[in-house]
């Protein structure tokens, strides 16, 4: 009776010890099943720290010890670096939307009749462009014998440097006074405003993470706004010759509202944008000459020194790994230049070739628009 009862004893016993390593073994399993959505913050060989990308766990390989039978556990890939790098992007797009900002001015500039004398009759000018995609009409009125209304409005798609803007419509108007009565030689002044109220904007971000190059294209809208006056002498050297040198100051907004990097393949240091408004004060130098060759072909050219100051970005950023990126944009200078080259088809009818741009270091840099248009004066 003893020995039967040994022996149901040592049954027993193995049953239980063959359970326990069955149920340790499986847990293993499950185990080493969630580890590869880890990544590894350590490249020691003695000890290292894993992280669950899926929160469920997290726990410490090191030395062994006696606590069961041995458990493969994959190499788990380390963790990506480049948080610096994203923030850093967050720079280029703040470039990008001081760029829009110029832009959106040297557009609507053709609207307020730049590459036109400052003195002439009554006329209304259709107008197409490359370079920048535009199309619209513009012209003016004069109200007395000093006073002349400028206006204009177009629709616009245009991109540089990384950004694009499309579906944008610019509308400008100005009051221009000038002095008449004082003879071939004298002052004017102008006042006026461009708008562009809506856009649809794309702005793209590229950083470099320790696990390869990322780029992404945010998208969203934005409205643009300026206010500028102008002060300049102009005088009619001849029948055929008249030259202008004004002084301008604007004053540019720029509201972009909020939006998030969109979901992609691989950005482990994604971006958050809140809604925010730019802004920037220029100064412009400038002069243009206009002249008839003959009797059926006129000629301008223009351009003149442009200096930004008081500028902020409305950017406040939030980047994962860095928090919160606020970037500047220090004082800016470069130059704008512009033509056109008109053939007078018939009395009261020209024909425009035109090109307006600028010239200088980044955020601006080089661009260049051109166009043509029939004119109506009357």
């Amino acid at each position: 009776m003893a020995n039967f009862s040994r022996s149901w004893i040592v049954f027993a016993t193995l049953i239980a010890a063959a359970s326990l390593f069955f149920l340790r073994g499986e847990s293993g399993v499950a185990f080493a099943q969630t580890a590869p959505t880890s990544c590894s913050t350590s490249t020691s060989t003695s000890t290292s720290t894993s992280i669950s990308t899926n929160n469920s766990y997290s726990y410490r390989s090191g030395p062994a010890v006696d606590d069961g039978p041995a458990v493969a556990v994959a190499a788990l890939p380390p963790c990506p670096t480049g948080s610096d790098s994203s923030a850093g992007s967050i720079n280029d797009v703040a470039k990008q939307r001081f760029n829009q900002m110029i832009t959106n001015r040297v557009l609507g500039t053709v609207l307020l009749g730049i590459n036109e004398q400052v003195n002439c009759d009554d006329c209304v000018s259709a107008f197409g462009s490359a370079g920048s995609f535009s199309a619209g009409i513009h012209g003016r009125k004069s109200i007395t014998s000093n006073l002349a209304l400028l206006a204009g409005i177009a629709y616009t798609h245009y991109s540089e440097g990384g950004y694009s803007v499309t579906s944008a419509p610019i509308g400008a108007f100005a009051l221009r006074y000038d002095f008449t009565d004082w003879g071939s030689s004298r002052p004017f002044f102008d006042i006026g405003t461009i708008l562009t109220p809506y856009e649809k904007v794309r702005y793209r971000r590229s950083y470099l993470t320790s696990l390869g190059a990322v780029t992404v294209d945010g998208q969203t809208t934005a409205s643009n706004y300026g206010v500028y006056g102008r002060a300049g002498w102009m005088s009619r050297l001849s029948p055929r010759d008249e030259v202008a040198a004004a002084v301008e100051v604007w004053q540019l907004w720029q509201r972009v509202k909020g939006y998030a990097d969109p979901t992609v393949a691989f950005n482990p240091f994604d971006a958050t944008f809140n809604t925010g408004t730019d802004k920037t004060t220029l100064v412009k130098v400038g002069g243009q000459w206009t002249h008839l060759f003959g009797s059926s072909v006129e000629a301008n050219i223009n351009g003149g020194f442009v200096h930004a100051f008081g500028t902020q970005s409305g950017i406040v950023a939030t980047v994962t790994g860095q928090g919160n990126v606020v970037p500047t944009i220090g004082n800016q200078s470069w130059f704008e230049y512009g033509g056109r080259l008109g053939y007078r088809i018939s009395k009261g009818w020209v024909a425009d070739l035109f090109v307006n741009g600028t010239a200088g270091p980044q955020p601006v840099g080089n661009t260049i628009h051109g166009g043509i248009g029939l004119r109506v004066s009357y």
